[in-house]
């Protein structure tokens, strides 16, 4: 869905909530995952719109929305939730409904995207980036790689040092995938399997890191597989061709981040003109070819870089996209990954 801090070297985009109220400047919250958008474009929205983008960032979801329902309702924007997490805000108020009508643009989206599970009408969020959950990991080595979530869960199978996902329901959800069940599964049986595999890949991995810091790792060669994103796969990929990408033969993860507007957003009209900008297709080529992950985008698709379009890793083919499943709202039944994963980081 993850994850090196971006380096926003332009007069407009500043980094900490403690700027969010300038005074009397005109300003655009955003609450944003790290390494995620093009600082070219928020300065051409910032030159158009005749403001401020102020920027904070989040490395995992749990800790985004923690943030949203301890004040930050009130003090952000516009924020870029996964899609599981998009109908949980919903019933939480912490989203506001859309005026479709300030957003012209939203013809621009794939109908797949357009009608999403999640928010079939699109009436709270818009898709941003898709992309997949799988294995970034080094070629190079004394051990071949198996592609199989079992290289973290077998000892035998381990090819080398290697990287967790610090996600709940990214890293939970691998472990189920290898047994064989659904990444929604709710059984508490197949849910202790799952946390007790996790449990034994920990005593043997260097750590817990967002998608981010996996990459780093793999790059920096002190891991030889880390769980990533698949953008951050295809960015680390083309500084280091000893790298590759897969997703599992057990399957995986199909994932979408969007873009809402808070409930309580200070400046929702400047954020109905950010998403509408976000939603031009030219903008939306020049998103995704920069963070190098898959756009939703229909009518971006001319402007994307072409090799880009035929690059498996962004765009999988049919064999893969079957092996996928998108996570779900569990509501109240979620509890159970919260057990699971507060023994996993408490043991």
């Amino acid at each position: 869905m993850p994850f090196v801090v971006l380096l926003w070297i332009c007069a407009g985009c500043i980094f900490g909530a403690e700027r969010l109220h300038a005074a009397g400047e005109k300003a655009l919250n955003l609450f944003i995952w790290s390494e995620y958008l093009d600082p070219a474009v928020v300065s051409e929205f910032e030159r158009k719109h005749q403001c401020k983008v102020v920027i904070d960032l989040y490395e995992d979801a749990e800790s985004m929305l923690s943030k949203i329902q301890n004040g930050g309702v009130s003090q952000y924007d516009v924020v870029v939730p996964p899609d599981h997490l998009v109908p949980t805000m919903i019933k939480l108020k912490l989203l506001a409904p859309l005026r479709k009508e300030k957003l012209p643009n939203l013809r621009n989206l794939e109908p797949r995207f357009a009608q999403a599970p999640f928010d079939p009408t699109n009436g709270f969020s818009v898709a941003y980036q898709w992309g997949t959950v799988g294995v970034l990991a080094r070629r190079s080595g004394t051990k071949p790689i198996e592609e199989t979530w079992g290289i973290f869960f077998e000892a035998a199978k381990q090819p080398g040092p290697f990287v967790l996902i610090d996600s709940m329901r990214d890293q939970i959800g691998s472990a189920l995938k290898y047994r064989g069940y659904s990444l929604n599964s709710i059984d508490p049986k197949q849910l202790r399997e799952a946390r007790d595999l996790v449990l034994g890949a920990k005593k043997r991995a260097l750590a817990f890191e967002g998608s981010v810091g996996g990459k780093n790792r793999v790059l920096g060669k002190s891991a030889r597989a880390a769980i990533v994103y698949s953008g951050e796969a295809g960015r680390a990929i083309s500084e280091d061709p000893d790298l590759f990408y897969f997703v599992p033969r057990e399957g995986s993860q199909i994932w979408v981040d969007t873009l809402a507007i808070l409930a309580r957003a200070p400046h929702r009209e400047l954020a109905e003109d950010f998403l509408n900008f976000m939603l031009d297709a030219r903008v939306g080529a020049r998103i995704s070819n920069y963070t190098q992950f898959s756009s939703p985008n229909r009518a971006a698709r001319e402007h994307i870089k072409p090799e880009q379009l035929r690059n498996p890793i962004l765009y999988p083919d049919e064999s893969v996209m079957k092996r996928l499943e998108f996570l779900h709202d569990l509501g109240a039944k979620a509890r159970i990954y919260d057990e699971v994963w507060t023994q996993v980081k408490a043991r």
